[in-house]
């Protein structure tokens, strides 16, 4: 507070003057640095990303990166100290991406439609976003490893932890973890162990072993869809449902067991009478050459002109 005379038209007068002192919220210079630091990783991640979607993998560089951020190349090596680690951040998020895709469908009550669901889920995206799914799968190992994490690289040369994951993730959603690729491991896992409670999946093979396959199959749609120009002969939609009918079942799948162990039965059976009767017309289209091998030969021991020799045969049995 100070106070100061002034004059008015000759009037004399004092004017008194109170300053609060209020602290304003300030951003400290560290936090500060730290929020720019973060805001040009994004900047760079983001443009990265739209070059491997545009161009594709190989067109990823440092200096092509730079360009797009209006930066140094030098800038850059402050936040990721190669092109690999990029790469791999990348896939980090491309496989959160593809678990969002999953978390919808926990809400469906039965196991096999659920992963129905998962299946088209990681196919849709596979084929809406190429470059990132050649990334994460199909460049480099390390890449994969980043997408998944570290829990989900360890449940798969560990099976205990898997199962300790298991535990854990009963009272948890997909997509709670802070691991991407557990959450979405055990996502599946979660599904074929209760198609195993059911009766509906064979008891003696592990759950983890099912997830494999079942993975291994999606994979292989997806991989072949990019990769392979005469595929698919039919519409994918239509390949994708004739493999997840095959694997789980038309119309989810079915809910006897014993049923399907009889249609699988009475089927092995067909296969093996079509085998059979297959193998007994092959052999005797197989002994036609040599039966008339042995008549060119009869012929030719008895002349030109000689009679047949079962029509000698015949004679003789008259005669006798």
């Amino acid at each position: 507070m100070f106070c100061e005379q002034c004059s008015v038209n000759g009037v004399q007068f004092n004017l008194t003057f109170q300053f609060v002192n209020r602290k304003m919220p300030c951003m400290g210079i560290a936090e500060r640095k730290n929020r720019e630091k973060q805001a040009l990783r994004e900047r760079i991640l983001a443009a990265a990303r739209h070059i491997v979607m545009r161009e594709g993998f190989a067109a990823l560089s440092m200096r092509k990166i730079a360009e797009a951020i209006e930066y140094s190349p030098a800038a850059l090596y402050l936040h990721f100290a190669s092109r690999d680690e990029i790469a791999r951040a990348l896939c980090a998020e491309g496989y959160a991406q593809l678990l969002q895709t999953f978390e919808p469908l926990a809400a469906i009550a039965d196991p096999a439609e659920r992963l129905k669901g998962m299946g088209r889920a990681y196919v849709a995206f596979g084929v809406a976003h190429r470059e990132t799914y050649r990334l994460i799968f199909m460049e480099d190992p390390s890449y994969t490893g980043a997408a998944l994490g570290a829990k989900a690289a360890a449940a798969v040369s560990d099976p205990s932890v898997a199962s300790e994951a298991k535990t854990r993730g009963q009272a948890e959603l997909p997509g709670t973890e802070d691991d991407p690729g557990a959450a979405a491991l055990q996502f599946m896992i979660s599904a074929l162990d209760e198609l195993k409670a059911a009766g509906r999946l064979a008891a003696s093979v592990d759950a983890r072993v099912w997830a494999d396959a079942f993975w291994a199959t999606l994979h292989g749609i997806v991989a072949l869809h990019l990769t392979c120009p005469v595929f698919p002969s039919a519409p994918l939609d239509t390949v994708v449902g004739i493999a997840l009918d095959t694997w789980l079942g038309a119309g989810g799948m079915d809910a006897d067991p014993d049923g399907i162990a009889r249609s699988n039965a009475s089927g092995a059976v067909s296969r093996r009478k079509r085998a059979g009767a297959t193998g007994a017309q092959s052999s005797s289209q197989d002994n036609a050459p040599v039966k008339a091998q042995a008549e060119v030969q009869s012929k030719a021991h008895d002349g030109p002109d000689a009679e047949p020799a079962a029509t000698r045969r015949r004679a003789t049995k008259k005669t006798r």
